[in-house]
């Protein structure tokens, strides 16, 4: 089943010096634009992540020090980047969760303003998650009938999950869920605005999930000794908890939205 577009729509994969979204580097990155007339464009860099990459990461990707020593850094490429995003949603296989957020922290280090909570996510692992519940290589077996060769090769895994999506769409079309309130849906449509919603596990106001929306819509943190109470409660009544947060290993985008809201605090 062909994707019905009306925003391109690209599919992402990161292989990166580990999984710490705060801390870890990119060191490829595959880029795969559909577009809405269903043309295809591809954008595939290796990047200096400027710090060693472990050799346990390299065991899995297979790209050492030696292969980007010479290769750009994100910040020289991060415009060249955003361009090719502009007006784009995004999907990719666990993106929701690692891809995307760590790719909103390697832009704001890079003093590059994308702003990605203007466009759609799909998540295919979230959709397989709550369907089938197991990995990207047994998704292509089970929706695609064939074996995923080089695994974990960026642009491999990119277009895997690009062919799993159309294929889930022809598997679940009209299927009925539960949402995250327990209310009955049939979110499995070739929609993006849909997909995307079906493929967040929570409501995340941030990328990391650090704060999300209740059932009402207001800010809460979701975790720590405040979680479950309202942001602009907690910051009201806990001064100091805002520059705890600020001066801590949380995500820059975890920090950027709190500022944001402590703002507009401010300004009511």
């Amino acid at each position: 089943m062909n994707l019905q577009l009306r925003n391109p729509l690209i599919f992402l994969d990161l292989e990166t010096t580990g999984i710490n979204i705060a801390s870890d580097r990119i060191v490829e990155i595959a880029l795969l634009k559909i577009n809405p007339d269903g043309n295809e464009e591809e954008k595939l860099m290796r990047i200096n992540p400027e710090m060693p990459i472990p050799e346990q990461s390299s065991r899995i990707h297979g790209i050492y020090d030696e292969d980007v020593k010479n290769c750009p850094t994100f910040r020289e490429v991060a415009k060249t980047l955003a361009n090719f995003m502009e007006g784009c949603d995004l999907a990719g296989f666990n993106s929701n969760r690692f891809d995307i957020p760590l790719l909103a922290e390697e832009f704001l280090r890079a003093g590059v303003d994308i702003d990605m909570k203007k466009r759609k996510f799909i998540d295919v692992q979230a959709i397989f998650h709550k369907m089938e519940k197991r990995t990207l290589i047994a998704a292509y077996k089970l929706y695609c009938s064939k074996e995923l060769e080089d695994a974990h090769s960026a642009m491999a895994d990119t277009k895997a999950t690009y062919e799993v999506l159309k294929a889930q769409l022809d598997c679940y079309q009209g299927a009925e869920y539960e949402d995250t309130f327990g209310r009955k849906s049939t979110p499995i449509v070739n929609d993006v605005e849909k997909l995307s919603e079906f493929s967040s596990f929570d409501r995340n106001v941030d990328f990391m999930g650090r704060i999300v929306y209740d059932e009402n819509g207001v800010e809460i943190f979701n975790f720590g000794k405040n979680k479950g109470l309202s942001v602009e409660k907690v910051l009201k009544d806990q001064p100091g908890y805002y520059g705890w947060i600020m001066n801590g290993d949380f995500p820059l985008y975890t920090k950027k939205v709190l500022t944001a809201i402590k703002l507009r605090m401010f300004n009511k």
